[in-house]
């Protein structure tokens, strides 16, 4: 199986990979910006955009999307720059943990590395998690992906009333791909990666979560700056989980910065 994948610009591989429910299309402006002079890679993970909905009684776990991704890096110029957002945050990391030589620098926005929180017990961050993971909706396989469902996650990650606030069209797009959502959840809830496994990676690495980022996520980078020994740490003011598309500019300029500083 082969991702579907977009391609535009010339230079080194910059190569973007997207949260959860969405796909290569949310880097879309951040792509027009960089493509005049980066090779800028935007895939699609399984089951998203371009790609063949995921059967919904097919088993998944987050490795399946981190190996597709190994894969077509196989296909492009090394080193590459990597930039994810939430779980396309988690999917960097853990392809930089496998292949730390051929990554030129990270750039993660609120990854979903749950894992760093449990080894050293993290209590604010672990606290939070258990606050979410308490609905009885949040790890049931009859409601996994459905309407319920996917208002506890967008909810979580934006706030009460974000999912109603939602126009409908975009509640049904993110709904024709909850049960892989839901998958990717199930699995990642489960990594316990623990922190001191990322001290290798001693590439350049912009970690950004916004103002309003929940603190399990904000925690995760908190902890990440104190054992990559090349990290830069940054708010973004006003953002929440999403900052990436609603503050575009000053992620942007976060990037840009840290790209040209990467060379």
């Amino acid at each position: 199986m082969s991702l579907h994948v977009n391609f535009s610009g010339q230079g080194p591989t910059l190569v973007m990979l997207h949260s959860g429910g969405m796909s290569g299309r949310q880097w879309r402006k951040l792509a027009e910006a960089l493509s005049d002079r980066y090779r800028v890679v935007l895939p699609d993970f399984l089951g998203s955009g371009g790609n063949p909905a995921w059967p919904r009684e097919q088993s998944f776990h987050f490795s399946q999307d981190v190996e597709q991704i190994e894969k077509l890096l196989e296909s492009l110029q090394r080193p590459y720059h990597l930039i994810g957002h939430s779980y396309g945050g988690l999917v960097a990391l853990t392809v930089a943990r496998h292949q730390p030589q051929n990554i030129a620098s990270l750039t993660l926005y609120d990854p979903v590395a749950f894992g760093v929180l449990f080894d050293p017990h993290d209590n604010e961050g672990v606290d939070d998690l258990n606050q979410v993971a308490a609905h009885p909706v949040f790890l049931d396989d009859e409601q996994g992906g459905g309407p319920l469902w996917m208002q506890t996650f967008v909810d979580y990650w934006n706030g009460p009333g974000s999912w109603q606030a939602m126009p409908e069209p975009n509640r049904q797009a993110f709904l024709q791909v909850g049960r892989k959502v839901y998958y990717e959840v199930r699995s990642l809830s489960e990594d316990r990666t623990p922190l001191e496994a990322y001290r290798t990676l001693t590439m350049p690495a912009l970690l950004v979560y916004g103002e309003k980022t929940p603190p399990a996520a904000r925690r995760v980078l908190q902890l990440l700056a104190t054992v990559l020994p090349r990290a830069d740490l940054q708010m973004l003011p006003g953002a929440g989980h999403m900052g990436p598309l609603t503050h575009a500019a000053a992620f942007q300029q976060l990037v840009e910065t840290h790209l040209a500083r990467s060379v």
